[in-house]
């Protein structure tokens, strides 16, 4: 009999944190009595908001563009995203002396925008409810010469990604559940790696947006479905179809996937400003109105919640968190 090794190892996720290690944050690990009480459990919230570029992003770019070669960091590097992954690679490409061109949506909140140009990258927009950000990516690589590194589909972002839930669960010890966000599904397939590796019978749960279901209707079709393109303020997760390779992991490990209406991310975002005095961005706060709203179920005792990030400005954030409804 053989077997095949998976693409994602828990060895290629401990790499990568030898080479983050220095660069990125070790993010803090937040408990709250309050939370614990609302939910019925022992919630550790591992903060990727405070991770550099205000999310988890970092990791799996920095993780990537180290790897290239001279040859190729001097002719620099392509991505696409809506936002943190833009971020991730502008960032990641000063750090290692290249440049970058990030193919991002018109849409794209100005924020993210803004802060991708001022870590030194090159904006290129298009239309995300009519033109394919994948092929315009690819043949602005091609034309210019560039290492394409996209936000997901890649062995080693989703490796870096990977050492959020591993640093997690070295401050934690074991636990019961790992819940995290799912957009194109590279945290949470790296996450569940290193979490199911080191602890088998650990619960690992997707959490998508209501509008963006893709993941959950792919699972449970057995086979990647495309969904009309999210509109939701979860702009993060705002994706209509799983990555291949993303998805060839998650459908092995995940355990399940659950939904949330914008209005119980905008309650989340509220409380974790309100009572865990931290800033979230609606993709990062869906984890916790999983939890909040009773959506993920019943909770085992002790719970790991990945804060995916908290890249929202002020005048977003108070337009989405205003008078509580």
């Amino acid at each position: 009999m053989t077997t095949t090794t998976p693409p994602v190892t828990l060895d290629d996720v401990r790499d990568a944190a030898a080479r983050l290690a220095g660069v990125a944050h070790r993010t803090p690990v937040l408990r709250s009595r309050t939370l614990d009480a609302l939910v019925g459990a022992e919630v550790f919230l591992k903060c990727e908001n405070f991770q550099r570029v205000g999310a988890f992003k970092f990791r799996g770019a920095y993780n990537a563009a180290s790897r290239l070669t001279p040859e190729q960091r001097a002719r620099g590097i392509a991505a696409y995203s809506s936002g943190n992954h833009a971020q991730a690679v502008a960032l990641a490409a000063r750090e290692l002396g290249t440049t970058a061109v990030i193919v991002m949506p018109e849409d794209a909140p100005p924020s993210k925008r803004q802060a991708t140009a001022a870590y030194g990258a090159e904006i290129v927009t298009y239309d995300r409810y009519g033109g394919d950000r994948v092929a315009v990516a690819e043949a602005l690589a091609a034309e210019r010469g560039l290492s394409l590194i996209p936000p997901y589909e890649h062995p080693h972002v989703i490796a870096g990604q990977g050492t959020a839930a591993l640093e997690l669960l070295e401050d934690t010890g074991e636990l019961d559940a790992l819940v995290a966000p799912v957009g194109g599904g590279g945290l949470i397939a790296g996450s569940a790696t290193a979490a199911k590796a080191l602890h088998p019978g650990i619960r690992v749960i997707g959490v998508e947006p209501e509008a963006g279901d893709d993941t959950k209707r792919s699972l449970e079709a057995g086979r990647r479905v495309t969904v009309p393109v999210p509109h939701t303020i979860a702009d993060g997760q705002a994706l209509h179809t799983p990555g291949e390779l993303t998805f060839s992991l998650n459908r092995r490990l995940l355990d399940g996937i659950v939904l949330v209406s914008d209005d119980q991310i905008r309650d989340a975002m509220r409380f974790a400003f309100e009572r865990l005095k931290i800033v979230v961005e609606p993709s990062g706060a869906t984890p916790l109105a999983a939890l909040l709203t009773g959506r993920a179920g019943r909770l085992p005792r002790r719970v790991g919640v990945i804060v995916s990030g908290g890249n929202v400005d002020a005048d977003r954030f108070a337009r989405l968190c205003g008078p509580a409804r």
